[in-house]
């Protein structure tokens, strides 16, 4: 069942919040132990459920009551450890919730279980995960993406009808392109940060993953909206995200000269050109153009991303909380606890960052960084002055097999090369299933300007109408 199907239900009274988990609990005990998704399930459900029951008696709205959902084990979950994937948290429980658990919460969702990723969201097939790989729901010898490729699996497989992720770079549309889920990130400081492990302080966003539109706007609705614990909120309150066909049929949308010349395999380029059609059928109107600066948006999101890791994991010192190690003196306590408690990826990550920061080397490389990271944020600005929204692919591939790319970390990080630049420029996305390839989903990426949100979910409803969802499935694990 969908999520708004689940919440009605509910809130009439026809089915038990409990009896959704327990359908939810079933799916992960037939199919998780292929797919690997979650890392942990939620043993405290009876009493959650319980209390939506005694919320629904007192007349609350609820408007995810019941509904199961995934959470990706980089949000902090109170009595429920949060890992990050990763042996230098393994044994973490926070004492609170991140505030996007505490607002699904509040809404009635029963968080179902932390699901996995790539230790401390750095990665993009979630095989750098300190807990062993996730598979793809529709190919299991194949990556779901990454960082939250646990969450976009779980979704994919029908576990959960509904997903958090985060979205540094990606993390969210890259795995939602893998696995044929749609997957949403919001403007920068739509969603509150609060509690969400930092990797990169300023490019990371709480986003979303469902299997319809409908379901997708739901929980993106819930979370969004200030939070006094976040200072980069945005004060606006959250937007309507409601569907209006007139209004994405009045768009323009502008298809993006420089992802479409080359890299693409034909499964991609078919899809963005389907899309097109779809909704110039429909009324909508396309025209071409221009991100000259794109190409140098890997390498400045790699420079400005592993800067900000470099500084967010020094906490990581065998002191204050984590896996700690024995040692002589302090400095071979942070030393050792840092060698045993983070992976390869991580390290590398924190490695490339400190030499970007170190004495004389700041100005050539992060101090270059930030500003070819303005130039890209304006060339979206002015993009924005031709067209409503922008398109793009996703990603240029569908999902590569497992262990194809963990040798070559360039080829890993090209995975992002449709997605880093959104994040650079703080704007919103989404990433929806738009083809096939050899069997496998293949997805398109739309983009709004800040805080217009409501034109993605727009556009998306239109071509999910149009085609009749047709390429909005589960994965055939049955």
């Amino acid at each position: 069942m969908y999520a708004t199907e689940i919440a009605e239900r509910v809130r009439r009274g026809e089915l038990d919040p409990l009896d959704a988990a327990r359908a939810a609990l079933a799916r992960v005990e037939r199919f998780d132990a292929d797919v690997r998704a979650f890392l942990r399930l939620n043993p405290n459900l009876e009493e959650e459920a319980e209390g939506v029951r005694r919320a629904l008696r007192e007349g609350a709205e609820l408007p995810l009551a019941g509904v199961p959902v995934a959470v990706k084990d980089n949000l902090n979950t109170r009595g429920l450890a949060t890992t990050c994937a990763s042996r230098v948290l393994e044994n973490y429980l926070p004492p609170y919730d991140a505030t996007a658990v505490a607002r699904l919460r509040a809404a009635g969702a029963l968080v179902l279980g932390k699901t996995n990723l790539d230790e401390f969201a750095m990665g993009s097939s979630t095989e750098h995960s300190a807990f062993g790989p996730t598979r793809n729901p529709w190919d299991l010898e194949r990556a779901p993406g990454g960082s939250s490729g646990g969450s976009a699996a779980a979704v994919a497989a029908g576990m959960v009808p509904v997903a958090l992720g985060s979205d540094t770079g990606g993390s969210v549309r890259q795995p939602a392109a893998f696995t044929g889920t749609l997957g949403f990130k919001p403007t920068y400081g739509r969603i509150s940060r609060y509690g969400l492990v930092a990797f990169a302080s300023s490019l990371d966003q709480v986003g979303t993953f469902a299997r319809s539109v409908d379901d997708l706007a739901r929980v993106s609705a819930v979370l969004m909206g200030p939070d006094p614990r976040d200072a980069t909120t945005v004060p606006a309150p959250a937007p309507a995200l409601e569907s209006d066909a007139a209004r994405a049929r009045g768009l323009t949308v502008g298809l993006v000269r420089e992802t479409l010349e080359e890299g693409n395999t034909p499964g991609v380029a078919a899809a963005v050109e389907h899309f097109r059609q779809v909704l110039e059928a429909e009324g909508v109107r396309f025209v071409e153009v221009s991100l000259p600066s794109l190409r140098y948006a890997l390498a400045t999101y790699y420079l400005v991303a592993t800067a900000e890791a470099s500084s967010n994991l020094a906490r990581y010192d065998g002191v204050h909380y984590g896996v700690r190690a024995s040692a002589a003196d302090v400095v071979e306590l942070m030393k050792e606890t840092r060698e045993r408690g983070f992976g390869p990826e991580v390290k590398r990550r924190i490695l490339m960052g400190t030499f970007a920061l170190s004495s004389g080397y700041y100005d050539a490389y992060y101090g270059r960084a930030l500003k070819v990271r303005r130039r890209i944020a304006n060339e979206f600005a002015r993009a924005f002055g031709e067209a409503d929204v922008l398109l793009t692919p996703t990603t240029p591939t569908p999902a590569f097999p497992l262990g194809s790319r963990l040798d070559d970390p360039l080829a890993m990080y090209l995975s992002d090369v449709d997605t880093v630049a959104v994040n650079l420029a703080g704007l919103p996305a989404l990433s929806l299933p738009a083809g096939f390839e050899d069997g496998l989903p293949v997805a398109v990426q739309l983009i709004a300007p800040a805080l217009e949100e409501a034109r993605l979910f727009d556009l998306a409803r239109l071509f999910e109408q149009a085609t009749e969802a047709a390429y909005f499935q589960l994965a055939p694990l049955e």
